[in-house]
């Protein structure tokens, strides 16, 4: 069975016509299709994706009417572009695999939000808040940013940065526009509109690669033992969630911070050859507490959803390099990112990560597969009741 749909797959890409964008997003899905049963992935989640895909072919429309992204670096699509920061990559070798080179993703190609976005069947990957105008904002924004996190002063040695209570407060900007938009000057009407879009948040990463364990730059570590710094990035990530219900969002699909210990940045800063343990643990406590955290979030607002979103156990075989950088690591100017105009290595197919911090393209089409699969309660039921907020909300009584 498994062979028979794989080559029915391969040969449905290999007929060669010409198709619209309806198409050209079912061929990405059978991409990733065949990426996840390659890997031996079970079956469960390729079923979810091919019932989406019979839906992409009755109605040609995305699954949900727009999707909003909040993060740092792995979902950061240029936003950090138009700041002084070393956190930008908008130059080669980044983008090499990326059909617009360098845009500012921190990756060889796409990030996991782009393939989110794509399995969704948006026409189109999501606009950075730092470039979206007119009705481009109609299918959403992306607010991510390398160094950002949680805490306002999470990566401030790095320079510029928009940390995710200003990320909220941009998001207020782009509802605004919005009212004007679709919404003829309602709030209301559009905290609708938003009750149906997906949110997914990323952050956690950086309050501890560049805040936590940067002794040299912030005091946290000897203010808080590793079970009080996760309490109190949990509370204020409580606040920020939180916040974003009261815009309107209801569809929430949180990732759980990545295991920072096992990158090769992490590694090199500790002098080993295998994860850091004390790094690992100290995300573990994070993680245990947010998973909590959603299960309250959910119990308390009856009309939201909250979904954890977790990284696979393990890749396939053939993602064998997973110690070291597929690009060759600048020494001099920003915290392990690619040093400019480098070759990186030709069988990016085989590393885990690009740079020091971030994953390849392939390993983000793993996880943005993984992570869509997770989401799937929020784009394929009608659990979620509609908003319970009955004031007018129209602009001009603010």
């Amino acid at each position: 069975m498994l062979y028979v749909l794989t080559g029915e797959v391969r040969y449905v890409m290999s007929i060669g016509y010409k198709y619209d964008h309806t198409c050209y997003t079912i061929m990405q899905q059978l991409r990733y299709f065949l990426t996840v049963i390659e890997m031996g992935f079970n079956l469960k989640p390729v079923a979810v994706l091919m019932l989406s895909t019979l839906t992409l072919l009755a109605n040609g429309e995305p699954q949900v009417p727009c999707y909003f992204v909040f993060g740092d670096s792995l979902m950061d699509n240029g936003n950090n572009n138009y700041l002084v920061t070393q956190a930008k990559v908008n130059y080669p070798p980044y983008g090499i695999d990326f059909p617009d080179g360098p845009t500012g993703r921190f990756s060889n190609g796409r990030n996991i939000a782009d393939v989110i976005a794509e399995l969704l069947g948006f026409k189109s990957y999501i606009p950075p808040f730092a470039t979206a105008n007119g009705e481009q904002i109609i299918s959403g924004v992306n607010y991510a940013s390398g160094a950002a996190g949680i805490l306002e002063e999470t990566g401030q040695h790095m320079g510029a940065r928009i940390s995710l209570d200003k990320q909220i407060q941009n998001h207020w900007i782009t509802i605004l526009r919005l009212s004007y938009l679709i919404g003829k000057g309602s709030l209301a009407t559009t905290k609708k509109y938003l009750n149906e879009c997906i949110y997914t948040i990323g952050m956690g990463n950086n309050d501890y690669i560049n805040n936590y364990f940067a002794p040299k730059y912030y005091k946290t570590s000897t203010l808080y033992t590793p079970e009080q710094y996760a309490e109190v990035l949990i509370e204020q990530y409580s606040k920020q969630l939180q916040a974003l219900y009261k815009y309107g969002a209801r569809k929430f699909g949180i990732f759980a911070a990545g295991y920072t210990g096992c990158t090769p940045g992490m590694m090199k800063e500790y002098g080993v050859n295998s994860c850091v343990d004390s790094v690992n643990y100290a995300v573990i406590l994070f993680n245990t507490l947010l998973n909590a955290t959603l299960n309250d979030l959910n119990n308390k607002y009856a009309d939201a959803k909250f979904i954890i979103i977790d990284s696979p156990l393990g890749y396939s075989n053939d993602l064998n390099v997973t110690d070291v950088p597929c690009c060759e690591v600048s020494s001099t100017y920003a915290k392990g990112n690619c040093a400019p105009n480098q070759i990186p290595c030709s069988n990016r197919e085989n590393y885990v990560f690009w740079d020091a911090y971030h994953p390849t393209e392939k390993v983000s089409i793993i996880d943005g597969t993984a992570a869509y699969e997770t989401l799937s309660p929020l784009y394929s039921s009608e659990i979620i009741s509609s908003s319970t907020d009955n004031g007018s909300g129209y602009i001009s009584d603010i």
